[in-house]
């Protein structure tokens, strides 16, 4: 059995999982409204994984497309100011669908909203440790997302793909599914080159994959592009994880991952390295003040 393989077949014994989808996938294209259809088949099939006896956490985008589709702008929001007030409509408005949801199969759920400083602050961190690991005991499934509506110029998560890798690390998980608009790492852009090609394994981020990414964004409402993803990647693999990206289109994908079948783009998790998560925060703080990094937008 080949590496690829193997892993894979490990992914069958995860417990504790981190499943993260974007804003493009959540609602529909050609109206920015959420896909209640799709979004009810998220919450079974993580309230079914939860009924095997695993640890699930619920990174989610929307919260953004959510709170501007119910101010009726056409639009994706252009200032800070106004991404806040959309998040802030947003977030109370999709947490309370995903509550309900959840509660159709009788599961709690519980909202943990975060800014760097719940990540940098070594007493907000243990904090933010406990709380998730109490909400595992008490067999809650936490949804997560940044707090939009207080972060300004800092360091924003953006599209929630580095958001949800550091979940990952500060949870201790097992896999990191990242559920996008697209399938995969391809070798090329495949909406401009029809020769590219799904990349089905990763054993390690190096040059040569940073070489394919792309931060062209499919939707009129996601922000993010496979940098961020690679990113992300390089989190949750340095933290002992292992990462899938595939598409959000079925999110009964989610099951065939666990069972080990070949789709999206598998990431290795690096046991033999250590993820620091003060040391990745202070650094990124340390480029975006010297002007090395544009800061990232909020979804």
């Amino acid at each position: 059995m080949n590496q690829e393989a193997s892993i894979r077949q490990s992914l069958k014994t995860s417990g504790r999982i981190v499943v993260k989808i974007g804003s493009s996938s959540l609602t529909h294209p050609q109206t920015g409204a959420l896909n209640l259809r799709k979004v009810e088949k998220l919450i079974r099939v993580l309230c079914d994984l939860k009924n095997e006896g695993k640890d699930i956490v619920l990174v989610s985008s929307g919260a953004i497309a959510v709170g501007r589709k119910a101010l009726g702008m056409d639009h994706k929001p252009e200032t800070v100011s106004q991404k806040q007030a959309c998040a802030s409509i947003g977030q109370a408005s999709l947490m309370t669908t995903y509550q309900k949801l959840f509660a159709e199969y009788n599961q709690l759920t519980g909202q943990i909203l975060m800014t760097k400083y719940s990540i940098l602050n070594p007493v907000a961190r243990k904090n933010a440790h406990n709380t998730f690991e109490e909400l595992f005991r008490l067999g809650i499934i936490p949804v997560v997302n940044e707090n939009d509506t207080i972060s300004t110029y800092e360091i924003h998560f953006g599209d929630n793909d580095s958001l949800s890798a550091l979940v990952s690390s500060l949870t201790g998980a097992d896999l990191l599914i990242l559920l996008s608009d697209i399938s995969g790492l391809y070798t090329a852009d495949p909406r401009k080159d029809p020769s590219a090609k799904l990349v089905s394994f990763v054993p390690e981020v190096g040059d040569e994959v940073e070489g394919m990414a792309s931060d062209e964004i499919g939707s009129d409402v996601g922000t993010g592009g496979m940098t961020a993803k690679l990113n992300a990647a390089r989190i949750a693999t340095g933290s002992g994880a292992s990462m899938v990206i595939a598409s959000g289109d079925d999110v009964s994908v989610i099951h065939d991952i666990l069972e080990g079948k070949q789709v999206g783009t598998l990431f290795a998790p690096s046991r033999g390295s250590k993820f620091h998560i003060e040391d990745y925060i202070q650094n990124t703080m340390k480029e975006e003040m010297e002007g090395n990094l544009h800061p990232s937008t909020l979804e």
